[in-house]
This record gives C-alpha cells, sequence and structure tokens, in this order.
C-alpha cells in the first residue's frame, strides 16, 4: 500500500524537480549532485532552506519512484507546494541538473518533457530557458 508522503515546502519542491531529472536515468552522476549542492548552496531562493532536508526530499522522490502512480504523486506535490509563478524557476533548475554532466540522455530529455507538460511552460519560455542552461554548461 503506497505511504503518503510528506508535504514540502516550495523549495522543497525545486529540490524534488532537480533529484527527480537527475535520478530518472536511475543513476545521479557525481556531477549532477554537485550541480544541486551548488544550486542549494548559491541561489538566493534557497537562503533560508536547510540544506540537511536535500537527504529526506530525495528519499521521498525514490519511493514515490517506486511506486506505480509514483510520478504523478510526485508532481501533485510539487504543483501543491510551489507557486505558478515558480514554474518556470523548477523547469530552468531542471536543465541546469540535466545538462551538468554535459549529456542530455533520451530519458532526461523526456523527464524535462513531463516537467514542461506537467507545469504548463510555455513553448518559447521553455525554448529560451532550455538554451541558456545548455550556454552555461557548455565545455571546451
Amino acid at each position: 500500500m503506497p505511504h503518503t508522503p510528506p508535504s514540502l515546502s516550495p523549495q522543497d519542491a525545486l529540490v524534488a524537480i532537480m533529484i527527480a531529472v537527475s535520478a530518472s536515468d536511475e543513476q545521479m552522476r557525481t556531477s549532477e549532485l554537485v550541480a544541486i549542492q551548488r544550486i542549494v548552496h548559491h541561489l538566493p531562493i534557497f537562503a533560508e532552506y536547510d540544506k540537511d532536508r536535500i537527504r529526506q526530499i530525495a528519499q521521498t522522490v525514490f519511493d514515490l519512484f517506486e511506486e506505480e502512480d509514483g510520478l504523478d504523486a510526485l508532481f501533485g506535490l510539487i504543483r501543491d507546494a510551489l507557486p505558478a509563478k515558480f514554474y518556470e524557476t523548477a523547469y530552468a533548475l531542471a536543465c541546469d541538473v540535466a545538462a551538468a554532466d554535459g549529456k542530455l540522455r533520451e530519458v532526461e530529455l523526456r523527464m524535462l518533457e513531463e516537467i514542461r507538460d506537467e507545469l504548463v511552460i510555455d513553448r518559447l519560455h521553455a525554448a529560451a530557458i532550455e538554451w541558456a542552461s545548455r550556454a552555461r554548461h557548455l565545455r571546451f
């Protein structure tokens, strides 16, 4: 029987989105984890966030991924916790995590598409966010 996951704060929801993208290919890469840590430690939106919650939020995401309708449940939690004006922020953070290792895998692209759909991100805005993320993560 599925358990009821805890409710999330807006920052928890952003962390959950980043972890979901990283875990979508069933292998959280070090570069992705470092990107999540860097984001949480440096962006103003996380200034008051208890960074010790990252592990708990990660476990919630992993638990939901084990359930049959877990992804739908995760998006429900995220939409409940995150004001709509931060949906594009969530998508930008997800893109940054996906791009962190320099490779976008098919399953990560599908997860980003799912996030775009679930959070109803305008296609033109999504393209701009994706372009900026790609530009930030280019390598020589």
